[in-house]
């Protein structure tokens, strides 16, 4: 050998892995760490983006779960509005590594903390998961027992869950100083009042987000020894930033820790793989646009190209005819594939666009 780039295979050039390459398909952008098969029981989580990926799963004939599927004669529009088929439980969205740790430590101790419910108009809404219930509920005791039924079926569901995806949003949060919480939004987007007293804002650096995802890792492991984790990074960039940048500034610190981490965090453990769906997006190498005009929705034909990648690395036919439905918990006839995409929850952070 001359030198060290002798045996360095063409994807490894800029040249022969970008210019000349096939930019529609990206070949050999990505090498799964571990298979996923239709029969392969897969649970979604994160940011708006991990919608995306979910729906293409199920039109694919992969197994998803749902653990708290839509109640029994309720429109797909009504079960969209209050977060039913978002994710493989309706946690919502969950935007920082911070929050799925403290999720997942909840259920595995079945944990409320009564302090974390805010109220609107009368109403009482989960400061955790404000968005899944829209019209609230009518008293802190049923919005604590609802949250405590939450937590029942996020244990069960990591417990029979081969492959936990997770998409990383961001690396902003709000932390309530009197429990060391982070909440979904900050208190007064949806429910509450802001008191900048209690409620303070951070910015989570690379090191807190690998510890992070690292006890997210060993919590998963701990409810089921044989569980792995699939991350990826949304692309969708920042509405808003409360960290005094420019927002441009914001999203491309925010995405750049995060796409860190999951590195990192993938490059230390065989039982997690990363999908590189952020760089597919991001890339000035793009043959064409991959956002919509408002510069931050991804456009369907790049979701459905990253996932053409993504599923034919898997060696699984994109757009197959789904699968049969999974019941996934024993003695639980509460999981199945999940319903269509419902709107974003990031929606509601327009109502503070300027």
């Amino acid at each position: 050998m001359t030198h060290p780039y002798e045996d360095t295979p063409p994807q490894g050039f800029w040249r022969s892995g970008v210019v000349e390459t096939d930019r529609q398909t990206w070949p050999e952008i990505y090498t799964p760490a571990f298979r996923i098969a239709p029969d392969t029981a897969v649970a979604t989580a994160g940011s708006c983006f991990a919608q995306h990926i979910g729906r293409a799963l199920r039109q694919s004939g992969m197994t998803v779960l749902d653990a708290e599927p839509k109640p029994a004669g309720m429109s797909d529009a009504l079960a969209k509005r209050f977060g039913y088929g978002l994710y493989s439980a309706r946690y919502g969205n969950i935007y920082t590594a911070r929050q799925l740790r403290e999720l997942l430590e909840d259920a595995l101790e079945l944990h409320v903390d009564a302090r974390h419910f805010l109220q609107r108009d009368g109403a009482w809404f989960d400061a955790l998961r404000p968005g899944v219930e829209p019209e609230g509920c009518a008293t802190r005791e049923e919005a604590i027992e609802l949250r405590r039924e939450h937590l029942v079926q996020v244990a069960a569901l990591t417990q029979v869950t081969d492959v936990f995806v997770f998409t990383l949003g961001l690396t902003e949060g709000w932390i309530d100083r009197e429990t060391g919480r982070v909440l979904a939004v900050a208190p007064g987007v949806i429910a509450g009042d802001y008191d900048p007293d209690r409620y303070v804002f951070h910015n989570f650096t690379y090191d807190e987000i690998l510890a992070d995802l690292t006890k997210v890792l060993r919590l998963l492991r701990r409810m089921n020894a044989s569980v792995r984790l699939l991350l990826t990074v949304s692309p969708v960039p920042l509405t808003g930033t409360a960290s005094g940048a420019h927002v441009l500034a914001a999203t491309t610190y925010s995405k750049s820790v995060l796409r860190a981490a999951a590195g990192a965090l993938a490059d230390q453990h065989k039982s997690v793989d990363y999908f590189p769906s952020y760089e597919i997006v991001t890339t000035w190498a793009a043959p064409e646009a991959a956002f919509a005009a408002n510069l931050r929705a991804v456009r369907p034909e790049m979701v459905d190209r990253v996932m053409e990648i993504f599923l034919t690395a898997h060696e699984v036919e994109h757009g197959a005819e789904k699968a049969a439905p999974h019941e996934a918990v024993p003695g639980e006839d509460n999981h199945h594939l999940a319903s269509e995409l419902p709107p974003c929850q990031e929606a509601l952070f327009e109502a503070l666009r300027r």
